[in-house]
C-alpha cells in the first residue's frame, strides 16, 4: 500500500493545468498545501491556425484530396507534459521532493511517463488515471486519500 507521508508530492495534472502540491501533515489525514501552479494558455485550434486546410490534386484524374493543417491545440496539449517533466527533474534535482504521486488523466499521464528523467522516475511512488484538476483541494486530500489506500501491491 502506498502512503502519501508527510513531504510526499503529488501532481496534479491534465493536458492544460497542474498543480504541484505537498502532503504537510501523515498519511491518515493528508494536508495538501500547493507548491507550484502551471496553466497553459492553449486556445483552440481556429484561433491558432494560420491557413485553411489544403487541397492537392491525385495526379492527372480530376480528383483532389484535402490536406489537414497541424492542430496547434493538440500540439500544444503534448508539449505541456514535456514542460511538466522539465519542472518535475529541476525540482527532483535540487532535492525539493523524495516522494512523487502523479494524478493525470490517462491520456496525459501516458504523454508524461516517457517525458520524466530518471532522477524523477525514481521517485514516483504512485500513479492515479484520473482527472482531479476541476475538484476543491479538501476532495483532492480525499481523492487521493481513497485512491492510494484501494491500491494493492503489485498492481
Amino acid at each position: 500500500m502506498t502512503k502519501l507521508t508527510n513531504g510526499t508530492w503529488v501532481l496534479i495534472a491534465d493536458s492544460e493545468k497542474a498543480l504541484f502540491l505537498v502532503n504537510e501533515t501523515d498519511d491518515q489525514d493528508p494536508y495538501l498545501k500547493v507548491v507550484k501552479k502551471e496553466e497553459q494558455d492553449n486556445p483552440p485550434n481556429r484561433e491558432q491556425a494560420a491557413n485553411r486546410r489544403g487541397r492537392f490534386n491525385d495526379g492527372p484524374s480530376v480528383h483532389r484530396s484535402a490536406v489537414d493543417d497541424t492542430d496547434w491545440h493538440q500540439l500544444a496539449k503534448e508539449r505541456f507534459a514535456s514542460d511538466l517533466a522539465d519542472i518535475l527533474y529541476q525540482k527532483a534535482y535540487s532535492k525539493q521532493f523524495e516522494r512523487l504521486v502523479i494524478v493525470a488523466d490517462p491520456a496525459t499521464l501516458g504523454q508524461l511517463r516517457p517525458e520524466l528523467h530518471q532522477e524523477v522516475a525514481q521517485k514516483v511512488i504512485g500513479e492515479i488515471d484520473k482527472n482531479f484538476t476541476n475538484h476543491p483541494l479538501d476532495k483532492i486530500e480525499k481523492l487521493v486519500k481513497e485512491e492510494l489506500d484501494t491500491v494493492r501491491p503489485g498492481a
